[in-house]
């Protein structure tokens, strides 16, 4: 498990908080980084016969803008700019935390990253559930048609549900992205160990290392791409309910 251990590399502290720079925080810097070459390498020039790289930038926001205007209607495009930086910075750190030969720290297999984003959608769900309904936004926990007698306890279940949606959007990504990840260490600990053990032992390991090249690496990579993808689609479902109250 050293692989998800935070190292601080330039300890800091502010007001007796630690905020110290530390793989974790790089890791994102360099999510950061790569989103921004992607994006505006693909958008500096625009043409009207898109490149590859141009046409690659416009499908992932069409495909965002889409995921909205399904979700949400016709006022999901205000939004659009939200998921899609959240869907591409949560999509490229899944994808460079695979990467072993870069070495980075993957952010997304650690709650607190995940739960900080997952709040970040909350506060905005919430935020604009009551600009625009005001304190009807609280209809949202009363189901429409239920019985009288049911409704005290479905308007419990229905806020404990709604309460628990950050917990839930940040424990799925984060819980998958690390399951992954110790299962691919531990294959790969599976091919050194067999592999130096000698003779017999060697050439056994051959069937580890063919199961992590053939079916976890690329198992690995959809998982990331899906998981971006459900995180971002979950927040436009949690924004359709603040936008128009379902």
């Amino acid at each position: 498990m050293e692989q998800f251990e935070i190292h601080k590399l330039a300890p800091m502290s502010a007001l007796n908080h630690d905020i110290s720079f530390t793989n974790s925080s790089l890791a994102m810097v360099v999510a950061l980084v790569a989103v921004a070459v992607f994006m505006f390498g693909g958008a500096m020039s625009p043409k009207l016969i898109p490149g590859r790289w141009q046409a690659a930038v416009e499908f992932v926001h069409d495909f965002v803008a889409g995921m909205l205007k399904d979700s949400v209607g016709p006022e999901g495009r205000r939004y659009v700019p939200l998921v899609f930086a959240l869907f591409i910075f949560t999509l490229a750190c899944n994808l460079l935390g695979l990467l072993p030969f870069l070495g980075i720290f993957t952010p997304t297999s650690h709650i607190a990253v995940t739960l900080g984003m997952a709040m970040l959608v909350f506060a905005v769900v919430l935020v604009v559930g009551f600009a625009r309904h005001g304190l009807h936004f609280f209809s949202l926990f009363v189901p429409e048609g239920a019985p009288v007698v049911l409704l005290p306890l479905l308007v419990v279940i229905e806020i404990v549900s709604f309460l628990s949606r950050p917990f839930t959007l940040a424990i799925r990504l984060f819980a998958n992205m690390t399951a992954g990840h110790v299962l691919l260490k531990v294959f790969a600990g599976f091919v050194v160990g067999l592999g130096a053990a000698g003779g017999f032992l060697s050439l056994s390991s051959i069937l580890p290392f063919a199961v992590i090249n053939g079916f976890l690496v690329p198992l690995e990579l959809l998982i990331a791409v899906v998981q971006a993808y459900v995180f971002a689609l979950l927040t436009a479902i949690y924004l359709n309910d603040a936008v128009n109250l379902h």
